[in-house]
């Protein structure tokens, strides 16, 4: 990936705010194609703080991987250790569905 270029991000929240076209934006700036002026536009929002940056998928929970099996009853029992380490708590309901993956459980 090549090295994002050097710009002055005042500047370009200036240039877009003052209603410069797409085109001398990217010619002022230097940019090669018009996703450029969106991609920085942003980054220079967040970096002002007058934009919040987009968050990823949150880490996987810490802890030693547990297996659980289904009993004869078809259900399935998670260890107590588990239930409070997530936060749940009795009478919790959840939707169970299938992905790829595995199963998901998704609190209701």
């Amino acid at each position: 990936m090549p090295k994002k270029k050097e710009i002055d991000s005042k500047a370009l929240i200036k240039a877009v705010e003052s209603g410069l076209t797409r085109k001398k934006i990217m010619a002022q700036f230097g940019f090669k194609i018009p996703g450029q002026v969106t991609t920085y536009y942003l980054d220079a929002l967040i970096e002002a703080g007058r934009a919040r940056g987009i968050v990823g998928r949150p880490p996987k929970a810490a802890g030693k991987e547990e297996t659980v099996k289904v009993s004869q009853r078809g259900s399935i029992s998670v260890p107590k250790e588990i239930i409070e380490r997530m936060g749940f708590k009795e009478g919790d309901r959840f939707q169970v569905g299938k992905t790829r993956a595995g199963i998901i459980l998704k609190t209701k």
